[in-house]
């Protein structure tokens, strides 16, 4: 689970030289890194919404609405692939930079935010589905 995301990052080539926190506010890394966080979270958790509001899928029994926005949230952590589209989308090697700092901020935020909200999601469900064998 670790080694592709850890080979990304080993070969992203960002230094963090002279990174603040107004690096974060440039245009790139802010769009860049807000499309990862909330660009994710509205298309997986909306596309799922709506295929439950439609009837074409279920909401599985023992998961609720806020497990789900925090499955949803750990969708933007997409780290590697996001690397690569980035790269091929900017010429600008100031642009590629400011683009991998969105992505790392971006990942981690989600991945930070995504954990939390599965922490203090109820638990109720897992427990029952571990106990029932299912």
């Amino acid at each position: 689970f670790f080694v592709v995301p850890l080979f990304g990052f080993a070969n992203a080539g960002l230094s963090f030289t002279g990174v603040g926190i107004n690096s974060l506010m440039e245009p790139v890394a802010l769009g860049v890194g807000l499309g990862l966080l909330l660009g994710k979270l509205v298309g997986v958790l909306g596309s799922v919404w709506m295929m439950v509001k439609m009837g074409v899928a279920d909401l599985p029994a023992t998961a609720s609405w806020r497990q789900m926005t925090g499955v949803a949230l750990l969708c933007g952590i997409g780290f590697t692939m996001s690397l690569f589209v980035a790269l091929l989308a900017f010429n600008d090697p100031i642009a590629q930079d400011q683009a991998k700092l969105g992505i790392i901020a971006g990942s981690t935020l989600a991945a930070i935010l995504g954990c939390m909200v599965l922490i203090g999601s109820d638990r109720r469900g897992m427990k029952h589905s571990i106990s029932s064998g299912a």
